[in-house]
């Protein structure tokens, strides 16, 4: 399996050996099994797979959620597998903006307080205002979660990601609960950021379509990486329909 390294790029990610095993009562169901990745700063990389595939496994490994039963998973110079929780904690607080399926808004607190709790955590963050701005929910600032699209609050949640200034976003099936036109909305934001900034942005979802936008694509079959994809060229979110 080749990765296609360019060798002007820089790794955030290396992964070694990486295996993930949940024991249910009396059973083992092997999650991850042997996977090897480089992922690079700046990328967009979509993880394509069914569920059970095993990318929401990766993913929460990626983000300091979970950790591998064998392996190593490197961010820069810091092994999280060999991480303690007080490290980890660190790592999601400053480093790791999360988007996910559901957009877990605090109901009694607008657009722009959503967005500023975030921040109060961050070591840098970007102003509230600046965020939503970022995914053109300017004028929505003093909006509730009740009074927005459901698009509308998943761009929220994206601003709330990006307020702390993350080195990388991870995105779960972001556009899972949304139709075309909102969720190609999203996608829009999450490329405009990923360009403006240069933030790493990893996606999973089940979603082919997406696959267009990205730098690679990796896809995923019963725990391991069956292939990796390249795009010459990335397809503007706006072109993209499911």
């Amino acid at each position: 399996m080749t990765q296609h390294t360019n060798p002007a790029q820089t790794a955030l990610f290396t992964l070694k050996s990486v295996t993930k095993v949940y024991q249910m009562g009396q059973v083992e169901v092997v999650a991850l099994q042997g996977i090897d990745l480089t992922l690079y700063h700046g990328e967009f990389v979509v993880i394509l797979g069914a569920s059970g595939s095993g990318k929401s496994t990766l993913l929460n490994i990626l983000g300091g959620l979970d950790s591998p039963t064998t392996g190593q998973v490197w961010y820069g110079l810091q092994n999280l597998a060999a991480a303690g929780q007080p490290q980890l904690t660190d790592y999601r607080r400053f480093d790791v903006g999360f988007v996910f399926q559901f957009y877990n808004l605090i109901p009694s607190l607008t657009a722009l307080e959503n967005v500023a709790v975030v921040t109060e955590i961050a070591h840098n963050p970007m102003p509230p205002q600046d965020a939503l701005a970022k995914v053109g929910l300017s004028h929505r600032l003093n909006h509730f979660p009740a009074q927005l699209s459901g698009g509308e609050q998943q761009r929220v949640a994206l601003a709330r990601a990006l307020a702390k200034n993350p080195k990388v976003l991870l995105c779960d099936e972001p556009t899972g609960a949304l139709d075309s036109h909102t969720g190609v909305q999203v996608l829009e934001a999450l490329q405009g950021i990923n360009k403006t900034l240069s933030t790493t942005t990893i996606i999973i979802t089940h979603n082919v379509s997406m696959a267009q936008m990205a730098d690679r694509v990796i896809h995923m079959a019963d725990g391991q990486i069956t292939h990796i994809a390249v795009n010459a060229t990335r397809v503007a979110a706006q072109q993209i329909r499911w």
